[in-house]
């Protein structure tokens, strides 16, 4: 299936109407930004990366019973997906403390949370994605109780099942966000699941395997992110 007319482009990943009203092209770019798009760069082979670890990662979340937005892959950068009609809204957990968790409480980084925080982000760049809660989230009627009952029982469901699969790479998933839509009345993981929207830390000594290496300058952004993918079984050639 091929895409057509671009609908949608944001800061790393672009999205296509096809010829079936109800599937989108998911273009996984090179492009790579930090602090609401005030740091930029292009790093070779990341849209490849990123596409084939979401790929890998929402497979397996697949045969856990957790339906998603994913269809299958379509070419290096490519996937095929469901059309969704997306929340504005972003479901964080939290397993260890780190970024703006210790910023925003004073909390020491690398703290084990037990158990893991939940916390809900309005989805909008302008307003540098703000914290909000149930009542902001009813009040302005961006989900109802359903949706928000749903969104974070599926988002600890995926929890359980992302952390023991990270683990068993000998990686820490330290936090990461989701996002949600509806396909036909049913609300289903949408968006991306790649090292640029989680913490991913080495288990024993904790090195930095995401997409904090870009925004701390740390570099070796791509080889962490192959680090990622080779430790969860993810071929890339």
């Amino acid at each position: 299936m091929k895409k057509e007319k671009e609908l949608y482009s944001g800061k790393a990943k672009s999205v296509y109407t096809t010829e079936d009203p109800d599937k989108l092209v998911l273009l996984f770019r090179d492009d790579t930004s930090a602090f609401d798009g005030r740091k930029i760069d292009q790093l070779a082979r990341k849209g490849m990366i990123n596409n084939k670890v979401n790929a890998f990662i929402m497979t397996q979340l697949e045969r856990a019973g957790i339906i998603t937005h994913f269809d299958r892959l379509l070419s290096d950068d490519e996937s095929l997906v469901k059309r969704l009609e997306m929340l504005p809204i972003e479901c964080v957990v939290r397993n260890v403390s780190a970024g703006s968790l210790c910023r925003r409480l004073g909390v020491e980084e690398g703290l084990d949370l037990n158990p893991p925080t939940f916390e809900f982000f309005l989805k909008n760049d302008e307003l540098h994605d703000p914290m909000i809660n149930e009542y902001h989230i009813r009040a302005f009627g961006w989900a109802d109780d359903d949706d928000i009952s749903v969104m974070k029982r599926l988002t600890f469901e995926i929890n359980d099942v992302l952390k023991q699969l990270f683990f068993e790479a000998g990686i820490l998933l330290v936090d990461y966000k989701l996002e949600f839509g509806r396909y036909h009345g049913q609300l289903v993981l949408g968006d991306e699941f790649t090292p640029d929207g989680c913490r991913l830390w080495d288990v024993e000594t904790r090195e930095k395997l995401d997409k904090d290496r870009f925004r701390q300058g740390l570099g070796g952004v791509i080889e962490a992110y192959e680090e990622v993918a080779r430790r969860l079984g993810v071929t890339l050639d």
